[in-house]
């Protein structure tokens, strides 16, 4: 049986733990070759990941990363809220992480990422028309706007350490000749 052909059945799925952030467990899963075999996973719900642009600028922000002990210049990203569309949350998220409200998005693209062991989809949203509001932290939030002119954002972001949505966001702005 071909691989292409086979439909990869489960023969039982376990969560074995969960967190307010996260679910994991495994599914065994039967092989093309007839074995079985544990495929672990974590999933978590969607996030939005925004490059929002002004005068020439990408609003970004710095922020310390405990998981990897580093702080990190990323763009503004959160989690997608039940009803929300990746658009409104990045929106959402860009008021409260930077005290910008902006006149335009756009998803750039939707996608699943390290789909070798997450289940968790991103999308990128470009926003534009940016107006100062007031922030709204959240209470894990500790993070400086930092913006960077729009001809340095990708170098800024490809220096140590550089950030997998970050890099996303700015590639897929710049192919679609927004930056």
């Amino acid at each position: 049986m071909s691989n292409d052909t086979h439909d990869w059945p489960i023969v039982e799925s376990e969560i074995e733990y969960e967190t307010g952030w996260y679910t994991g467990g495994y599914d065994l899963v039967e092989q093309p070759d007839g074995s079985h075999k544990r495929y672990y996973w974590a999933e978590l719900p969607p996030a939005a990941v925004v490059v929002p642009v002004t005068d020439d600028t990408v609003v970004m922000v710095e922020q310390y990363r405990p998981t990897i002990g580093e702080h990190c210049l990323e763009l503004p990203a959160g989690i997608v809220e039940d009803g929300e569309s990746f658009t409104t949350a990045g929106a959402r998220e860009l008021r409260e992480e930077t005290g910008f409200d902006p006149s335009g998005t756009a998803l750039l693209e939707s996608f699943w990422t390290a789909t070798g062991v997450l289940r968790h989809e991103r999308g990128i949203v470009f926003a534009e028309g940016l107006e100062p509001v007031e922030m709204s932290h959240d209470d894990n939030e500790f993070l400086d706007v930092r913006p960077v002119p729009v001809e340095e954002a990708l170098e800024r972001a490809r220096e140590p350490p550089a950030n997998d949505a970050t890099l996303e966001g700015l590639l897929l702005a710049r192919e679609d000749g927004l930056l």
